[in-house]
């Protein structure tokens, strides 16, 4: 059986704060993770697990200006749903994984199947993959 994430709510995928962190963690990937102060538009490296925000960027190397984090965005949108560290995340953190207004989980499908992940308002399901005309 293979593992794959979805969000089961309205809403939208997203990690938690902390599931980010642990899952850079995992990767070996190195976060800075930014509050967006929309407003004075002044990035502050002050997002901890602590002090958790709506407005969290990540970026790849540190940043004192939007310029320098948009060339090194990090988002968790690209996470392929069936990565073995991010399945790792979820099982760990169980709810705390999860993003606001989103509610993560797992399902397993066999092996040999080739899905897609599909939605409606951010409420996701797998289905199996096949061609569509139109």
């Amino acid at each position: 059986m293979q593992k794959i994430v979805i969000n089961s709510c309205f809403g939208g995928f997203g990690l938690s704060h902390r599931a980010v962190m642990r899952y850079a963690e995992l990767k070996g990937v190195n976060l800075y993770p930014y509050i967006d102060d929309i407003s004075k538009r002044v990035f502050k490296e002050k997002a901890t697990l602590d002090n958790p925000s709506i407005l969290i960027h990540y970026s790849t190397k540190p940043v004192s200006n939007e310029n320098d984090l948009n060339k090194n965005y990090w988002t968790d949108r690209h996470i392929p749903r069936n990565d073995i560290c991010l399945i790792q995340v979820i099982e760990e953190l169980k709810e705390e994984a999860s993003g606001k207004h989103t509610k993560l989980r797992i399902v397993e499908i066999p092996d040999k199947i080739s899905w897609v992940i599909e939605e409606y308002d951010g409420n996701e399901h797998i289905a199996e993959k096949h061609k569509v005309w139109s």
